[in-house]
């Protein structure tokens, strides 16, 4: 080869060489840090180019089609866990590691008291970051996730009161079905015996054990005023209880007023008017209401029955007797 066309050649491939180089060189910078912190949600079912896509415009990346191609030629686009991420700009090969199993997604546990309405609950998913609205839609028109034990037309009484972990893409659905697993998991086999030997369903428990719940300052007092509200059942006499009334209206019970004829609403839901238990649950009952009815106080030491129940000053006075109930209300709230 002549000494011209050798050098013509070595400059070719020299400069075939450094495009290269140049051409890797860019290709590190683009899937390179770029040092930008972002909070970032990768969608269930996210492709890698959907998921590198979030990736770009969150400014982790700089390339989104290049970080795609990679991800498809090193098998980790089939490997992605979707979520909500915080990650770091720390370059390609790392945020490619985070979205397949080196980085937890990011969750959020949430405690639900006992006694509150889903309306209570839906409002800590929704501060939570996660859809109340659909949450609350899905309690009241549950549809096919309607357990065969739910009487009434909502899952109200049935999302058990308890502390839950849940990714930041959990649905409605998996919100609500993790409650209602949790429920279930209180219908031992030694439950469901005393329901059967109570005459009690699943539907009448819960219902009485939410207005145990509500009506109680404790849960030393349930199983005296599960007691209460059992005697007076069986004996046709209506609960009277406060907290049906507040339900029905949308109301807390300090909100209630008498002069404003709040006790004679027409509902169901009102137990000064109708005799029975309501309709259905008026909260979310916990262990301790929910076994407080099968496991009630129902006489005093001489076996009268319990029919009265009322609270002055932070304690629970009892009585079988009508007269003597009246006195006592006298008698506490009138003494200094």
């Amino acid at each position: 080869m002549p000494e011209g066309s050798r050098r013509w050649l070595w400059r070719g491939v020299v400069a075939l060489f450094l495009t290269f180089a140049l051409l890797l060189l860019y290709a590190l910078w683009l899937l390179g840090p770029t040092g930008k912190e972002a909070l970032v949600r990768i969608p269930r079912g996210a492709t890698g180019a959907e998921a590198a896509r979030v990736l770009e415009e969150a400014g982790l990346l700089r390339s989104g089609h290049l970080f795609s191609v990679y991800l498809r030629f090193s098998g980790r686009a089939k490997r992605i866990v979707p979520g909500v991420y915080r990650l770091r700009g720390e370059g390609a090969f790392r945020l490619a590691r985070a979205l397949t199993g080196g980085e937890k997604p990011l969750s959020v546990t949430l405690t639900f008291p006992e006694g509150e309405r889903a309306v209570d609950y839906a409002r800590r998913l929704s501060g939570a970051g996660l859809d109340g609205e659909g949450f609350l839609r899905l309690v009241e028109g549950p549809g096919a996730l309607k357990p065969p034990y739910v009487e009434g037309k909502t899952l109200e009484g049935y999302l058990f009161p308890a502390t839950y972990t849940f990714d930041l893409l959990a649905t409605p659905e998996e919100v609500v079905r993790a409650m209602l697993r949790r429920f279930e998991a209180e219908l031992t086999p030694p439950v469901q015996r005393l329901l059967l030997e109570r005459g009690l369903s699943v539907h009448a428990w819960v219902t009485l054990a939410s207005i145990v719940e509500k009506e109680a300052g404790s849960a030393e007092e349930m199983p005296f005023i599960a007691g209460v509200f059992l005697n007076r059942l069986e004996r046709g006499m209506p609960l009277q209880a406060d907290p049906t009334v507040a339900y029905a209206l949308g109301k807390r019970l300090p909100e209630l007023s008498r002069p404003a004829g709040d006790f004679q609403v027409d509902s169901p839901y009102n137990t000064y008017r109708y005799p029975g238990l309501p309709p259905g649950p008026i909260a979310n009952p916990g262990r301790a209401a929910l076994l407080a009815v099968l496991n009630p106080v129902r006489r005093d030491e001489r076996g009268r029955p319990y029919l009265y129940f009322f609270h002055a000053r932070g304690r629970l006075y009892l009585n079988t007797d009508f007269e003597a109930h009246l006195r006592e209300l006298r008698q506490r709230y009138s003494s200094p």
